[in-house]
């Protein structure tokens, strides 16, 4: 896959990853998604988008070289990759911040390095492709264990575990009412993931009616569409006895729809760092003293959020990139058990050399796409 413009990839040949460092290993890949934050990419919506790019920090595949460092791998082995790019020995990764590795990405000092994310993470050519160089090796990728079907094994490289860590980072105590803002693949997962908290009643907001339907019967949850309400953040409050949740979660991030003057700003005119609506929404609909969970993707560097809110109302946000490593064993053992079948919310497959028509019916919403897999 060849990034070439705002909504323009294509296929082309590239050279072969080499190992560059001892820690390094390559692996064909067998399985990519198309994730949500590479739609942002593909919009020209995250700065330092390189012409020439590899998107694609979703991907399972065998590993066909190591470099001499990596010793807890062997060639032939079945990996899932997690997305972030950790070195596992940094003053983050050791605490177990493995988003935000110091030593990854040395073209920023707040995200760690991210496979085929822009230079902003790093530089690095990501997994929509036949082959990848994978550093630090020795830390990131993981075996899939025997048995486990590899669309699950794919999901937990990044949509589960993000939803999982959306809901973490929301501290839901037994009973909480939870509101998800975006029916995404991670939204999706959030929502699905709320219940394991203890939460009593869980909201999602959107506005496609497709994405409601399919969260609604895969998570159990309430659904609203935000264009059949006229203020959503009043109908939260009206539908929680003028309380307010008691943790809103914005999926959404920088693309989100619903408001002119963020839209314009922020998609249109690029004047802030992407639409920040559904964060608005989120902390205003949450209740004094509430929490907010942010796992939406925003670039660099401003957003327009009424902070006073967040001061006024006593309100804690929790953000980040999802420390995936972190949570890999739970999550294994949750799909190994039967409690999650991420694999389900899979509907659409493509080969590699029809990536531009995935972006494409992706990007645009069609034939009720939730989420696009590239199988090579």
């Amino acid at each position: 896959m060849n990034y070439r413009g705002p909504f323009r990839v294509r296929v082309d040949e590239k050279p072969m990853p080499e190992i560059l460092h001892p820690r390094d290993a390559i692996v064909q890949v067998t399985r990519a998604c198309i994730c949500g934050s590479d739609l942002h990419l593909y919009h020209g919506m995250v700065p330092d988008t390189r012409v020439g790019s590899t998107f694609g920090h979703e991907f399972i595949g065998i590993v066909r070289e190591l470099g001499s460092g990596v010793t807890n791998l062997k060639v032939g082995d079945r990996v899932l990759v997690p997305f972030n790019i950790a070195c596992g020995e940094c003053i983050f990764c050791v605490q177990g911040l493995y988003a935000n590795c110091h030593e990854s990405n040395t073209m920023s000092t707040a995200a760690g390095g991210i496979f085929g994310y822009s230079h902003l993470a790093g530089g690095y050519d990501g997994g929509q492709a036949e082959y990848v160089r994978v550093p630090y090796a020795d830390v990131g990728p993981t075996v899939i264990p025997e048995g486990m079907d590899e669309e699950d094994a794919l999901l937990l490289t990044d949509v589960l575990p993000t939803g999982y860590q959306a809901a973490e980072m929301g501290g839901i105590q037994k009973g909480d009412t939870v509101v998800v803002f975006g029916a995404g693949p991670v939204g999706i997962m959030a929502a699905k993931c709320a219940w394991l908290f203890g939460a009593e009643r869980v909201i999602v907001i959107d506005h496609l009616e497709y994405r409601l339907d399919f969260v609604k019967n895969y998570a159990n949850c309430e659904v609203y569409n935000f264009k059949s309400i006229e203020d959503p953040v009043l109908f939260i409050k009206h539908i929680t006895n003028w309380l307010g949740a008691d943790v809103c979660i914005d999926a959404v991030g920088s693309d989100a729809c619903g408001n002119a003057l963020q839209t314009i700003t922020g998609k249109k005119l690029l004047l802030q760092a992407g639409a920040a609506t559904a964060l608005h929404w989120a902390i205003n609909s949450v209740k004094k003293g509430g929490i907010v969970s942010v796992v939406g993707v925003y670039g660099p560097t401003d957003n327009l959020i009424p902070i006073g809110n967040v001061l006024n109302k006593g309100i804690t946000i929790r953000a980040n990139q999802t420390s995936v490593k972190r949570l890999l064993p739970k999550l294994m053992q949750h799909v190994q058990d039967g409690i999650l079948s991420p694999k389900d919310i899979i509907t659409h497959r493509f080969a590699l050399e029809e990536i531009p028509d995935a972006y494409r019916i992706f990007s645009s919403k069609l034939d009720e796409c939730i989420k696009p897999v590239i199988v090579l």
